[in-house]
């Protein structure tokens, strides 16, 4: 099933198929929305149209742009326009997550990058949790650190990547220098099997 736009679903009632998100990434979300007018707005809500499945009992699944919807929600914003890109409302709950884990469409880690069972997946935006590296790989992707990427969940490589060489405590406590050492290990030789990493390869020179 693939139907254009259904428009006007309230924000409140999507459901969330990862655990974490970065609050950093959040709050800079939340400002943007805040700092635009209606035009302003309205572009951005074209720009980010929410891919999602439904679910058993008819919910809708988010399965991107997760960061956008809980700054929208935060900022209490009504609505949002989703494209439905698969219809499981049929399949039995526990089906219907081992299909979303089956196809990239779900994500079940937390914020030490460690697999939870499916069921520990949040059932509403409010719930998810806060991982630092997550933000630390989206001001990565800004600052040039690496390339956006179509590989399902590829920031949380990213960050995962970043979680074993990076010490929380520097994230979140002077995420400047952390950035700066984030950068430095994206162009690193070892980060070569990452999607979207942006080095150079000294055995292609």
């Amino acid at each position: 099933m693939s139907d254009p736009l259904p428009i006007g679903v309230a924000l409140a009632d999507l459901r969330p198929t990862q655990i974490t998100v970065g609050f950093r990434e959040v709050e800079i979300k939340r400002r943007q929305w805040r700092d635009a007018d209606k035009e302003a707005r309205t572009k951005l809500l074209r720009r980010h149209v929410v891919p999602a499945v439904v679910g058993p009992k008819g919910r809708y699944y988010i399965v991107d742009h997760h960061h956008f919807t809980k700054a929208l929600l935060d900022e209490k914003a009504p609505l949002i326009a989703i494209y439905v890109i698969a219809d499981l409302e049929s399949l039995a709950k526990d089906e219907f997550w081992t299909f979303l884990d089956n196809s990239d469409w779900c994500h079940a880690y937390d914020a030490e990058g460690k697999r939870r069972a499916l069921a520990d997946i949040p059932k509403s935006l409010t719930e998810l949790t806060d991982d630092p590296y997550r933000s630390l790989v989206g001001e990565l992707i800004r600052a040039g650190g690496c390339a956006k990427n179509s590989t399902p969940f590829f920031e949380f490589l990213w960050a995962d990547f970043l979680r074993r060489r990076v010490k929380q405590t520097l994230v979140e406590k002077d995420f400047s220098s952390a950035l700066v050492k984030a950068i430095d290990l994206a162009k690193s030789i070892d980060a070569k099997s990452l999607p979207g990493w942006s080095g150079a390869d000294p055995s292609t020179e």
